[in-house]
């Protein structure tokens, strides 16, 4: 097939769409398929030959010419699907990534264009105008009924989406797999990695990955470690990567108010940062820790690539419970789970790791076994068989 990805970033703009976009786009290829990208112009004003390199050796053709996510980018997607003679459109959906702009919403008629798959990453609504309140959901919506099909990542969003009022009736649960592959540097040395926060053996380094923003609990995270430091314990906290992104503005100020918590809690000591890094340093670091806290305050879900990214690299983690079930998340087996924004208990989470040897041990074995059920090509498998169909 020739498959054309749609999505509003792409590396080497930061964001989990691109990220994914980018691995799902790898699997397609290497399965036989010629793999499109179509995407704007990258934030990032020239690309390095690092990221050329990477394009030519994944075999993904990447079209960076789409001007505007505003009203104009259907025709420009339109024409380029008609000159690369594309079979199928999978639009990669999440409203930060388009700048909060609903066009990409308003699927165009069937005789226009190939089929179109849309996945959605997400159900966060469009910023269309003050007091817009329903006609926000109606935009998710209209993508979700003009798609030929429809791909949500977890069983939240197939429960809001399977709820609509006209049944999708292609609609098909594919789950997402890590960004971050486990690749550590070559001579990786995990005490001296751990050298450059100036943590010995003994300090215990809690990790978080992800951006930033408040459904993810960043002051959470924050008052968890002045909860820990409080009770004796030598609690550190690693950010890795990048805190905000290319794509949602929003970030950056929480990013700035959790900082601003940092220093009302006098822990400048303890927080530390890699800032936006290579994959490979990203792997290395998330090795360095010893857990890995998030405090998502909708609950865990499996449409975070944060949370697979911490269970491909085996670690221990302390979240929140999932706000519908979520049968791979086990409580004890996989992850240790705690009420979300309830600080008290997910630094008793933190503190039973820290003392517990056996449950870090059974945690780790669980997450990996957990997060083998992801693979990408397993991931691009399904997918592709689902884009057959709907061009069939």
């Amino acid at each position: 097939m020739r498959i054309g990805l749609v999505s509003g970033e792409y590396p080497p703009d930061q964001g989990g769409v691109g990220d994914f976009t980018r691995e799902i786009g790898k699997a397609l290829a290497a399965l036989g398929h010629d793999v499109h990208v179509i995407t704007g112009k990258s934030q990032i004003v020239r690309l390095s030959a690092h990221d050329e390199v990477a394009n030519l050796k994944s075999q993904i053709a990447v079209h960076r010419e789409v001007s505007n996510w505003d009203w104009g980018c259907w025709k420009q997607i339109r024409q380029i699907a008609q000159r690369e003679r594309l079979d199928v459109l999978n639009v990669q959906f999440q409203t930060a990534a388009y700048g909060m702009h609903p066009a990409i919403n308003l699927v165009p008629k069937r005789r226009s264009r190939p089929p179109v798959a849309a996945t959605f990453h997400d159900l966060k609504e469009p910023y269309l105008f003050p007091k817009a309140g329903a006609l926000r959901w109606w935009v998710i919506k209209t993508l979700a009924q003009r798609a030929e099909g429809v791909i949500v990542t977890n069983i939240e969003d197939e429960i809001k989406i399977s709820g609509l009022q006209s049944p999708i009736s292609n609609l098909v649960r594919i789950p997402i797999g890590s960004n971050i592959t486990p690749r550590l540097p070559g001579a990786y040395d995990r005490a001296l990695w751990r050298k450059r926060w100036k943590l010995g053996p003994d300090d215990l380094l809690l990790g978080y990955f992800g951006f930033l923003n408040e459904r993810k609990g960043g002051e959470d995270l924050i008052e968890t470690l002045a909860a820990l430091a409080a009770r004796g314990l030598p609690a550190h906290l690693l950010f890795i990567g990048g805190r905000v992104g290319s794509s949602d503005p929003a970030n950056l100020v929480y990013a700035k108010q959790v900082e601003r918590l940092v220093a009302e809690r006098g822990l400048e000591h303890r927080v530390h940062y890699t800032d936006f890094v290579p994959a490979e340093e990203v792997s290395a670091s998330l090795e360095a820790v010893d857990a890995c806290v998030l405090p998502y305050r909708d609950g865990v879900s499996l449409r975070h690539g944060s949370l697979h990214a911490c269970l491909a690299h085996g670690k221990p983690i302390v979240t929140t419970r999932p706000a519908v079930e979520t049968p791979e998340v086990r409580d004890g087996e996989n992850v240790l789970l705690a009420p979300a924004e309830d600080i008290a208990a997910l630094a008793d989470g933190v503190a039973r790791l820290a003392a517990d040897a056996e449950l870090r041990t059974r945690l780790e074995k669980g997450a990996l076994t957990l997060a083998a059920e992801f693979t990408w090509d397993h991931i691009a498998s399904r997918t592709a068989e689902f884009l057959a169909e709907l061009i069939a």
